[in-house]
């Protein structure tokens, strides 16, 4: 590609890839200036000879990474939702394609971009995901180990506990019937579910650790029902909630609000739009379940009265997704204003 002299930028889109990035750029005329592919450590040496300018890039894996960076330099990144993207991409999907599309989305008045995650809120969001992916793993194990118990007849109550507790005495009481080979594979199974707990409990006592330091998470646990990993993990994933204008527009990131399909003056709503965040949604609605299960110590909360008139005209479930819907609202308005909730709380509100 020839060398394109020019003053001044607009925009510039950044499709980036694991080893290399597609840059593409436009001038104020709108006229495309650039169109280039380099490699991941020549970025500083590339932007460091660019004008100033808009760079948006999707938000993906490394795309804070690049933001920080860019910025330092004295660009202005914005990093972009994927769905917000598409509307703009042209022809076949490609990469300089993608990265122009990424370049006219950037410039969108009313776009609504992703908020910048510092350092500690990508460590924070770490320990959650490595969190995450051994509670899953160990759920996993157990329903293997439980299928290759039943293939040998014998059966296991429900519950994590249950499983725990009789495992030993089953192998001890079985030992007729289960073949050593098989006795091995179990007890080696086993010893995987017991190395997961402990690596799960670690983790989570380091997410406790940086819940009671953390100055945001702190208030956050104010809100009944929130503990230590809704509150960090909402801190990892929004910083200080600048991103949203409102309560409302946080649950309905989170996915908690109900999907609407409107036309004519006509208002149609469905079910919850599961949006955003899995994750957090998954934590909110556990909590609400956690407060449900409790209605003698409704009262003790100041939506108390709200929430025992939702019980009694709405199916359980459908009233846990309101109240989850209603704590994520008072969790982002207390994580923004610096404030504390207004009500008392205590032990009967076991924070998650």
């Amino acid at each position: 590609m020839a060398k394109i002299e020019f003053d001044e930028l607009m925009s510039i889109g950044i499709d980036i890839g694991k080893d290399t990035f597609h840059l593409v750029g436009f001038d104020p005329d709108g006229q495309r200036v650039i169109r280039q592919q380099i490699k991941r450590l020549a970025l500083v040496a590339t932007f460091e000879k660019l004008p100033r300018c808009v760079v948006g890039m999707e938000a993906c894996l490394s795309a804070h990474f690049v933001s920080r960076t860019l910025r330092k330099l004295g660009f202005e990144p914005r990093i972009i939702p994927a769905i917000y993207v598409k509307p703009f991409n042209k022809g076949q999907k490609n990469d300089y394609n993608d990265a122009e599309a990424i370049a006219e989305a950037a410039l969108r008045p009313n776009l609504k971009v992703v908020s910048e995650k510092t350092q500690e809120q990508l460590d924070l969001q770490a320990l959650h995901r490595v969190r995450s992916r051994l509670v899953s793993r160990r759920t996993a194990t157990i329903n293997q180990i439980r299928a290759f118990l039943i293939e040998q007849g014998i059966t296991v109550r429900k519950g994590l506990r249950a499983l725990k507790n009789s495992f030993e005495t089953i192998l001890e009481a079985r030992k007729d019937e289960i073949s050593p080979r098989m006795r091995s594979i179990l007890i080696g199974l086993y010893g995987d579910w017991m190395w997961m707990d402990d690596r799960i409990d670690k983790v989570s006592k380091e997410i406790e650790e940086i819940s009671r330091t953390e100055e945001n998470c702190v208030n956050v646990m104010t809100v009944p029902g929130i503990g230590p990993m809704i509150s960090t993990a909402m801190v990892a994933a929004i910083g200080e909630g600048e991103a949203f204008d409102r309560g409302r527009d946080f649950a309905a990131w989170v996915g908690l609000v109900p999907r609407q399909y409107s036309t004519g003056g006509r208002t149609v709503l469905g079910r919850i739009s599961k949006r955003g965040s899995r994750y957090l949604r998954m934590l909110f609605v556990q909590a609400a379940k956690v407060i449900m299960m409790r209605p003698h110590r409704w009262p003790d909360f100041s939506f108390g009265e709200w929430l025992t008139r939702a019980a009694e005209r709405m199916h359980r479930n459908k009233a846990a997704i309101a109240l989850a819907n209603k704590l994520a609202r008072m969790a982002w308005s207390i994580l923004r204003h610096k404030t504390a909730f207004d009500a008392p709380r205590d032990e009967v509100a076991v924070g998650i």
